[in-house]
């Protein structure tokens, strides 16, 4: 044995001398590169499709399909030098700021960026800091339509002044937003440009918790990323969306989904659309696991609203809401733990008009069953007012059919024209008349109110903010959205817009100039 030993150790030594001596001798190592003519996948994942017959899982051909029609979307925002608003979003709760991570003052909290480059005081002896400083955010997009329309966050484009949209061909173009719907998170945007690749809309509520989606975007601005994963949930509320009217149910999914994904597709095998990626849940400020998506139903519906009528149209019940449970049904006296409980119903709402009252359980909508806020948030949020739904409630016990005839947000059934669209689109706005009661409220004897601003000549050339109330143009009286169009059509040169905010004492002027 100890000979053995002794031999192998003699062999080892003289390998050792052998490859040292031989190192020394040619100058260098040589390093053997394995080439092989081409790479062996094995499908080893299988699904079953439509059919229920069994495929090999097969992400390329997906991907194929998708890549062309996702793409890039930077938003230029010109903020005062020092501005604080520029590193507020830091200070809100990480979900929220994930959130808004794309919008842009998102990526840039802590530090000042001026022509796209880091700057400080210590940066060199003779830096002085500009009046106003460009801020940029980025994320994504996705083409609904070969003529140039894109659906992405309203986060992803709010408050800025100039957009712009990187295709997959890496062709470069300037975007005009064609209206957005906070509620939803979302906004549409088109380019001048034709035959581009767009990607259908399916059916979300056909999507099934378990089947794989791919997730595709520009996350950290690293542009046509695709991930893969599964549908976690679906109707998730994560109390993200702020807005009065807000609207949440999300598609969950673990497909990895970071900052720059905003905007980006949720797509299924079959390369079709079924959400738009939206938000994350996340300690970090990056991917934990968890994803959100607007659901495609949702997102094709505030599309056609904005193409067909210029804004969203959304019919309201005029309830507050909570999904019940087992505590709140015990709290409630309630002898059911899955529905919609009726918190409370708001005064000549829709649905106090259709003889609902607190305490009821919402189970049914058109024959749909619903078990969650979110469930009934969506099914209403597909519809506009004058629409009529049949709720199943259960009172007390009993079970009961109510005919609602959903009204909008002041109280009426009545549907917004397309006013003006071109007009519209020039100024970066979204007009609605004062009724009555808020003319007298206001002090005035009519006026419009600008409900939304995004990027057009309002917020690029003047410091108008959302809420002015139009009194005159030119000093001219304007009674309602009519009026405005009528002032603004084929102008040239410039005009003068006289108003008052409701915060804000005095009269307020605004000059722009309409040549194109």
């Amino acid at each position: 044995m100890k000979k053995t030993v002794f031999i192998s150790a003699i062999v080892s030594l003289m390998i050792s001398f052998g490859v040292i001596g031989g190192y020394h001798y040619f100058g260098k190592e040589e390093v053997a590169i394995r080439h092989v003519n081409s790479a062996t996948g094995h499908k080893v994942l299988y699904a079953a499709n439509a059919e229920g017959e069994i495929t090999p899982l097969d992400f390329t051909k997906t991907t194929e399909k998708v890549l062309d029609a996702v793409v890039h979307i930077s938003a230029k925002k010109m903020m005062p030098a020092g501005s604080n608003k520029m590193f507020q979003y830091r200070e809100l709760p990480d979900p929220f700021r994930d959130f808004f991570g794309e919008s842009p003052f998102g990526q840039f909290f802590g530090r000042r960026y001026y022509n796209g480059q880091p700057q400080s005081p210590n940066d060199s002896e003779d830096y002085q800091m500009p009046e106003e400083m460009p801020v940029m955010g980025s994320g994504s997009g996705v083409i609904i339509n070969e003529k140039g329309y894109i659906l992405t966050n309203n986060h992803v484009i709010q408050d800025a002044d100039e957009i712009e949209v990187t295709l997959h061909n890496n062709g470069t173009y300037k975007a005009t937003v064609i209206g957005t719907d906070p509620s939803t998170d979302l906004a549409l945007l088109q380019i001048k440009k034709e035959n581009l690749k767009a990607l259908p809309f399916v059916n979300s509520d056909d999507v099934q918790v378990g089947e794989w989606v791919l997730a595709v975007g520009n996350p950290f601005s690293l542009n046509s990323t695709v991930t893969a994963g599964i549908v976690s949930a679906k109707a998730r509320n994560i109390n993200i969306n702020k807005d009065q009217f807000a609207v949440e149910s999300f598609i969950q999914t673990d497909a990895a989904i970071n900052p720059g994904n905003s905007g980006g597709a949720l797509v299924n095998l079959n390369g079709d659309l079924i959400g738009i990626n939206t938000a994350i849940a996340t300690r970090t400020g990056t991917y934990n696991g968890y994803g959100f998506a607007v659901p495609s139903n949702i997102a094709s519906k505030v599309v056609e609203d904005l193409l067909n009528y210029g804004a969203v149209q959304r019919g309201m019940l005029g309830i507050n809401i909570v999904t019940l449970n087992g505590t709140l049904a015990k709290e409630k006296e309630v002898d059911l733990t899955q529905g919609v409980y009726v918190a409370s119903v708001g005064e000549g709402s829709a649905a106090e008009k259709a003889g609902l009252k607190e305490g009821d359980v919402i189970l049914k909508v058109d024959d749909r069953e619903v078990k969650t806020s979110p469930e009934l948030q969506e099914l209403i949020a597909l519809k506009r007012p004058g629409d009529q739904v049949t709720l199943m409630v259960n009172r007390e016990g009993k079970e009961k059919e109510f005919k609602v005839t959903l009204q909008n947000r002041i109280g009426n059934t009545k549907v917004k024209k397309k006013e003006h669209a071109k007009i519209l689109n020039l100024l970066g706005a979204e007009l609605e008349a004062l009724d009555k009661e808020e003319a007298k409220k206001m002090g005035v004897e009519s006026g419009v109110k600008i409900t939304a601003l995004y990027a057009g000549k309002l917020r690029k050339f003047t410091q108008v903010r959302e809420g002015f109330i139009i009194t005159h143009i030119d000093g001219q009286r304007v009674n309602d959205v009519e009026d405005v169009m009528n002032a603004l059509e084929d102008k040239q040169g410039g005009v003068m817009l006289e108003g008052v905010y409701e915060d804000m004492p005095g009269k307020y002027y605004y000059a722009i100039g309409l040549d194109s």
